[in-house]
């Protein structure tokens, strides 16, 4: 089997949910011998040289970046292809990020190679391989990551009705759906005619690397507006609460949004996340809207630590209680969570116990390799081995 993968960010950084997913999925296709080329787009943070460690990492047979739009050197090709278009046609722009010579470079990979499958991740990026002339029979998987409209739903001009009819129509337009979460295959089967999958994330488990805590709590998060609002939340609500003798390390780019305060450690960006997790004794996810799975939750869970998070931070785990989580949207119950966690050892050791069993029934590398031989329509792994 030869998979053509698009995603359109680094994978590496593995600082946001949304990349660590992706790499997952880099890694269980080297697992399986699948052969891989990756296609993604270049920006200031991406790379050839970004790119070259993919193909070190024996992620990705070929690798390839599409061009970097600079609307400034294209304003007029830019306004009659793209901007005037949408404005007459009344099209909906926030579900197409493709710009200037994508389509096109992304054509001429598809014209030189032969895919079983192409996956496209986000429907932002449906265009690549809509009306292509060539596809050539290759199977169409959409990896959907989130329900978008949900996403927008706080953009000017939004229309419910006009938006989800939308994001219907462009999912309607492949072979495959990927849900990530089952509240959102739910959602998509009760409208859409095709096959829609579960794929959820994967991670192996880690319990037995813990060490000596270093931390009391740690939070992990991209600084996208729910992340920020959440990070708002918790800081002006949650925080005044709590013992300013407890260690705080906060990792990722929702760092630029939190203040100094004493007890908090704030790191941009860490080469291993890993390190920081064995470190730590209690996880945070304060997270007031958004959809799908939070990979940071899943992080958490597959070192065996206890996770303290609003409602939204279980959106998307198969059992919403007995999980290793501890559910409020209450800020004196949030942080009574953290201070008990923290002071009473046989709690912690009961809420640790069900984040390891929660993982490695439901979230482990071994239940969810199973789930993704399915989806890939791989037989069995030894007879895919055998055959290659």
């Amino acid at each position: 089997m030869k998979i053509l993968y698009f995603y359109p960010e680094n994978p590496l950084n593995k600082t946001q949910g949304n990349n660590v997913r992706a790499l997952a999925l880099l890694e269980y296709f080297r697992t399986r011998n699948i052969a891989v080329d990756f296609v993604s787009i270049e920006s200031n943070d991406f790379t050839e040289n970004e790119l070259n460690k993919i193909k070190s990492e024996k992620l990705a047979h070929n690798t390839y970046l599409l061009p970097k739009f600079i609307r400034k050197k294209n304003q007029i090709k830019y306004f009659f292809y793209y901007s005037l278009p949408n404005n007459l046609k009344l099209k909906i722009g926030l579900f197409d990020r493709t710009r200037l010579k994508h389509i096109e470079s992304f054509n001429s990979i598809l014209k030189a190679n032969e895919y079983d499958v192409i996956i496209i991740s986000y429907i932002y990026w449906s265009k690549l391989v809509r009306k292509s002339p060539n596809l050539k029979n290759a199977k169409l998987m959409i990896d959907t990551h989130d329900f978008l409209t949900s996403q927008v739903q706080k953009k000017k001009h939004f229309q419910l009705g006009r938006f989800f009819q939308k994001e219907v129509e462009i999912l309607n337009t492949f072979d495959k759906i990927l849900a990530i979460s089952p509240e959102e295959k739910y959602l998509f089967s009760q409208f859409i005619n095709k096959e829609i999958a579960l794929a959820t994330h994967a991670l192996p488990s880690k319990n037995d690397t813990r060490t000596e805590p270093e931390y009391d709590l740690i939070y992990v998060a991209s600084d996208n507006e729910h992340n920020i609002k959440a990070v708002n939340w918790f800081f002006n609500k949650v925080y005044p609460l709590l013992s300013k003798s407890i260690k705080i390390v906060v990792i990722g780019k929702i760092c630029r949004h939190i203040g100094e305060f004493d007890n908090v450690e704030k790191i941009s960006f860490v080469e291993d996340l890993d390190t920081f997790y064995r470190q730590s004794k209690v996880a945070i996810c304060p997270m007031l809207s958004g959809t799908g799975v939070k990979i940071k939750v899943i992080e958490a869970l597959s070192f065996g630590i206890p996770t303290v998070c609003n409602e939204r931070g279980v959106d998307g785990l198969l059992n919403k209680t007995n999980n290793g989580c501890l559910v409020s949207n209450d800020p004196n119950e949030f942080a009574h969570y953290i201070d008990k966690l923290l002071t009473n050892a046989f709690f912690y050791t009961a809420i640790s116990s069900e984040a390891t069993s929660f993982f490695n029934n439901y979230l482990s590398l071994e239940a969810n390799y199973k789930l993704f031989d399915k989806v890939f329509e791989l037989k069995s792994v030894n007879s895919l081995k055998n055959s290659l």
